[in-house]
């Protein structure tokens, strides 16, 4: 009896790698990523010798990053031919009579074959003005279709499903992988679901419930970072 090719993706907003480690390693192993899609990424002073670390401590090895993302591998998988952009947004964002500045945004993606079929695996981050996400998620979207191939686009969206962020991707005709899989921030007591997972009608996935998975516990997952992460398993 043959066994249908698979693809274990996970993605994460590590908290620039700065809660407890060990918990973070603890869970990203017991989830047991084919490919890890990471969101704030450690960066600043030796960005890729941190990269290279937290992904090491992973069981895993880093093989591409854009701003505050990253591509992680395991074992022999490939992620090819990867492409990554800066996506505008506003530096300096106004909220509640407060000024703050954001950081420059970006999105990363690369090519992975599932058995006989090829596909882009894209991250992203969006900012926190919502006028900003806007924009950004349309370069996040034109790159995602640069590759012409059907896509898993994954990120923290910093933004609930209601919003337009959310209608836009839906209106590409995205599948919202997430829709009955609960919040995802803060990772100790959830009530907000900004990270997604939303895959392209011509490929088959869904997400595995993080209660299921031997290892994982919700003492190390609150520990690990301030987000909860997704685990997609991508079927041919």
């Amino acid at each position: 009896m043959s066994v249908s090719p698979s693809l274990r993706v996970l993605s994460y907003n590590v908290h620039r790698w700065g809660d407890d480690r060990e918990a973070l390693a603890r869970v990203v192993k017991a989830c047991a990523p084919d490919v890890a899609l990471v969101q704030e990424a450690p960066t600043w002073w030796g960005t890729r010798r941190k990269r290279r670390a937290m992904a090491a401590s992973f069981g895993m090895t880093y093989v591409a990053g854009a701003a505050r993302n990253a591509i992680l591998v395991a074992g022999s998988t490939e992620v090819v031919e990867s492409l990554h952009w800066r996506v505008w947004r506003p530096f300096v964002r106004r909220r509640f009579r407060l000024i703050a500045t954001q950081l420059p945004g970006g999105a990363i993606g690369g090519r992975v074959t599932l058995g006989t079929k090829a596909l882009a695996l894209v991250v992203c981050h969006l900012g926190l003005h919502i006028r900003g996400r806007e924009h950004e998620i349309e370069q996040v979207l034109k790159g995602c279709r640069s590759f012409g191939l059907p896509y898993l686009v994954v990120g923290d969206l910093n933004e609930e499903p209601d919003g337009p962020v959310w209608k836009r991707l839906a209106d590409e005709g995205l599948t919202d992988l997430g829709a009955d899989a609960g919040p995802t921030f803060h990772s100790d007591n959830p009530e907000r679901r900004i990270d997604g997972a939303l895959l392209s009608p011509e490929l088959n996935g869904r997400l595995i419930d993080l209660d299921t998975i031997e290892g994982v516990t919700r003492d190390d997952l609150a520990k690990g970072s301030d987000h909860l992460p997704l685990l997609i398993e991508l079927t041919e």
